[in-house]
């Protein structure tokens, strides 16, 4: 078995790898290619963590499975993916990424669906202080011309050190700290919400015509980032998974806009004609066949010389 330390792990995957990885992950799962069940979830507060998800996918065909598990701790966040040989049941690689890889593809994702919509944003408005939003800030930059970088928070102290982090790592882009969702909305058509909220922090009225909202947080019951009319006015409602998104993500408030969903796998495949002048929606819960594929490529990435 191959032990891969966070250090090398976290060297592996360009920005760039992690958005074609994410792509090809969801074009095969939307092939039928993938065998993805649904995740698992357990509640560990009363043990000193917090949540912990367990996601799993095979692609057939392929030489390994994988196991992902992560959970959020007070003390230092907790992941790692394990990759099983399908043929020979034995474990070839234990990526031991402190959760690095679940944060990386989760960003790589988002930053994809901006690129597949023709996103060409110079300003983009963040919702969030955490690991995901410094990683959002930079993905998206990958893909898109950004001047000017929009950061909430509902603590002072943890935004401001989220948006020096993103200056670091964003030289020359101009990273504002705003006072309120609407705020950000207001600054930038393009948004991004990943929080921890259960109660709905941008509403249908903050929204700009052509505004694009890439919901992240939301991926266990009662988490909610949007208000559920903005599902209902969308243009165009794209989901990661519409059985995880309707019982974990935005889509759980706004059942009612089940049969309008629109897998992102299956728009990559085959886009929908959509009024770009509309508001636009991506409901992402995230998917073991993203796990499956970012461990793939960070074992790939290490075998490069």
């Amino acid at each position: 078995m191959r032990v891969v330390p966070f250090e090398d792990v976290r060297r592996s995957v360009a920005p760039g790898a992690a958005i074609a990885a994410m792509r090809e992950a969801l074009l095969s799962q939307a092939r039928g290619e993938c065998d993805t069940p649904m995740p698992m979830h357990l509640d560990v507060a009363s043990g000193g963590g917090g949540e912990v998800h367990i996601k799993s996918s095979y692609r057939r065909g392929a030489r390994h499975f994988a196991l992902k598990v992560a959970g959020t701790y007070a003390r230092r966040p907790y992941g790692s993916i394990v990759l099983v040989d399908v043929e020979t049941g034995e474990t070839a690689a234990f990526l031991d990424d402190g959760g690095f890889l679940t944060d990386l593809r989760t960003a790589a994702v988002a930053a994809m669906v901006a690129r597949e919509l023709g996103r060409r944003d110079a300003a983009i408005g963040i919702l969030g202080t955490g690991v995901q939003a410094r990683l959002q800030a930079e993905l998206h930059a990958a893909v898109l011309p950004l001047e000017r970088v929009y950061v909430w928070g509902r603590n002072r102290e943890r935004v401001e050190a989220c948006a020096r982090d993103v200056g670091v790592r964003l030289p020359g882009v101009r990273i504002a700290v705003v006072e309120s969702p609407a705020e950000a909305a207001a600054g930038a058509r393009l948004l991004v919400a990943a929080t921890a909220s259960r109660a709905p922090l941008l509403r249908l009225e903050d929204l700009r015509p052509g505004t694009h909202v890439s919901a992240i947080g939301a991926d266990t019951p009662g988490k909610q980032e949007l208000e559920p009319g903005i599902l209902r006015r969308a243009a165009l409602l794209l989901v990661d998974s519409l059985p995880q998104c309707e019982r974990l993500g935005e889509l759980q408030h706004a059942t009612s806009e089940r049969e309008r969903a629109v897998e992102i796998g299956a728009f990559l495949g085959n886009p929908v004609a959509y009024d770009s002048g509309g508001i636009t929606v991506a409901d992402f819960t995230g998917m073991g066949v993203e796990d499956l594929f970012i461990a793939e490529a960070c074992l790939a990435a290490l075998r490069e010389p």
